[in-house]
């Protein structure tokens, strides 16, 4: 249920900077637009929504890369 939240939650940031780029690109404001892209909020949301997949693909996998065994 905690990835589903956070997944969520990045979501819904990502939406926001999305509405956010869509008013700058209306107002004209291409140059601030490709900045707020490039370098920009709307950068880090995509990363953190990249990270969450990339995490939660890597499946069963322990602190070094390794399927966890369980105890012994």
């Amino acid at each position: 249920m905690k990835y589903a939240r956070q997944t969520q939650e990045a979501l819904d940031r990502f939406d926001q900077s999305l509405a956010s780029l869509r008013n700058l690109i209306k107002n004209g404001k291409n140059q601030e637009a490709l900045k707020f892209m490039e370098e920009g909020e709307l950068k880090e949301r995509f990363e953190e929504l990249q990270n969450i997949i990339t995490i939660s693909s890597t499946g069963n996998l322990g602190a070094r890369g390794t399927t966890q065994t369980g105890t012994f």
